[in-house]
């Protein structure tokens, strides 16, 4: 088939995840909250998170096309639908992925405005953009686009496999400000990259053959960080589960967040998120391809008497005049900042809430708002923007719906629920929910489940 070698791109597409949770951002004082904003109000003593299942995320999002759009049963046939779709997708088209599991969690209050939080998570997270040059010429090839350049600097993806450990701080101020921070050790147990490459590829009518072709100030690169060892692909799976407890390359990071009352009922937060960065030092193997090329074919001239290894001399000249190179140095990755803010209004019935110093706290039993999201990735800076309606049915029954806007879809209702059982705490969250009949028809879908116990 001719668009087979695109396949299995397709189906990994799938299944490649985003990690925007805009559901949990500040909904029902989950401790996991605190993850998306060190500086939010609680009002209990400590919680324990039960390990491995205090908090697991997972999303799917792909732009530019579904599943649907190429194996929908509608009699067409496979390759026209796959045309369809590669001529429908732009350079910033892109498929992204974030998960994460908490392995251990935790917090307890150190005095009445002091709350300390701590645990250790493993994410998975990792971007690739559509290089439409690459695929157009893989799959059409170069007649048809005479003088036409190739870029090869849309060749960027990035992958990281990590466990972070962290440990907060949550400090109220004042009746109106509480402010936090979080201090991060990642440590990484894979890292894939190929960013920041240039260079073109352009195919002319030759003057002693039918085609000319130039590769022009070509500069790519492709870095690894726990992939090979010894020259060996490293594929043993406990490997990397080993090296995302400090056995990885290691790096840094911090988190700074804040809410403010400006009443009573309106409230103001934000937060910033993985400022930070991994020295990959270990199990280092980098790939450099530079130079320029131009090929206008081969003469051939036959002499018996001296013959020519014609390839061999073409493999010579493409190698000394486009070197690839290895190398083991280590360098640098920047981990993707991710920046929240959110404005919301609480109102309706007034309720009593039991808080840490057995005192009662009034709280309102409705809140609207709106919420900013951008994570800053290596083309653009990508946003979504939520508006949502929080209900608390009772104190220990709390639901949350919202509406998002983003790259995926301009249709995105999701839904929080939390409920507490004496000190356990369940949650769920389900976005995207009313493609969720159809997800092959949808271009993003996630959920978040945990269960906590929260003292007061």
């Amino acid at each position: 088939m001719k668009y087979k070698f695109l396949i299995p791109f397709l189906f990994v597409a799938l299944y490649l995840q985003g990690q925007n949770k805009q559901v949990l951002y500040d909904f029902a004082e989950l401790p996991q909250t605190l993850l998306l904003n060190p500086g939010i109000e609680t009002n209990y003593k400590y919680h324990i998170g039960v390990p491995l299942l205090s908090g697991f995320s997972s999303e799917v999002g792909i732009t530019g096309f579904t599943l649907s759009d190429i194996f929908l049963r509608d009699g067409l046939a496979i390759n026209d639908k796959i045309s369809t779709v590669l001529s429908r997708l732009k350079v910033n088209d892109y498929v992204k992925v974030n998960s994460q599991i908490e392995v251990l969690s935790g917090g307890f209050r150190y005095n009445d405005n002091v709350y300390f939080s701590f645990g250790f998570y493993e994410e998975i997270d990792a971007i690739s953009y559509f290089p439409k040059d690459a695929i157009t010429l893989l799959n059409e090839g170069n007649a048809a686009y005479l003088n036409t350049s190739f870029n090869v600097s849309q060749i960027n993806y990035k992958m990281d496999v990590l466990g972070v450990i962290h440990a907060g701080v949550t400090k109220k101020i004042n009746e109106k400000l509480t402010l936090g921070g979080r201090f991060k050790i990642y440590s990484s147990a894979l890292n894939i990259e190929s960013t920041n490459n240039s260079g073109t590829f352009t195919t002319a009518e030759g003057n002693n053959n039918i085609y000319i072709h130039y590769l022009n100030n070509i500069d790519v690169n492709f870095k690894t960080a726990g992939l090979i060892q010894n020259d060996e692909y490293i594929d043993d799976p406990s490997t990397y589960l080993k090296n995302t407890f400090l056995g990885g390359s290691l790096g840094l990071g911090i988190d700074f967040g804040f809410s403010y009352n400006i009443s009573k009922q309106l409230q103001i937060s934000g937060s910033l998120l993985d400022v930070g960065f991994v020295n990959h030092t270990k199990n280092i193997k980098n790939t450099v391809t530079e130079g320029s090329f131009t090929f206008e074919g081969i003469n051939f001239e036959f002499d018996s008497a001296n013959p020519r290894n014609y390839w061999q001399e073409l493999n010579d000249n493409f190698k000394e005049q486009l070197p690839t190179t290895e190398n083991n140095d280590s360098y640098v990755s920047w981990r993707p900042a991710k920046l929240n803010m959110a404005l919301k209004y609480s109102f309706g019935q007034k309720r009593s809430k039991y808080c840490y110093d057995n005192t009662y706290k009034d709280f309102y039993t409705n809140s609207v708002g709106a919420q900013l999201y951008s994570v800053f990735r290596p083309l653009s800076q990508q946003f979504a923007l939520t508006g949502f309606y929080e209900k608390s049915f009772s104190k220990n029954l709390h639901a949350k719906v919202t509406y998002t806007v983003d790259d995926y879809s301009a249709y995105n209702i999701g839904f929080g629920l939390s409920t507490q059982i004496w000190k356990i705490n369940f949650y769920g969250i389900f976005d995207n929910i009313i493609q969720y009949e159809d997800l092959s028809s949808a271009n993003s879908a996630s959920f978040q489940l945990g269960i906590n116990l929260i003292f007061n």
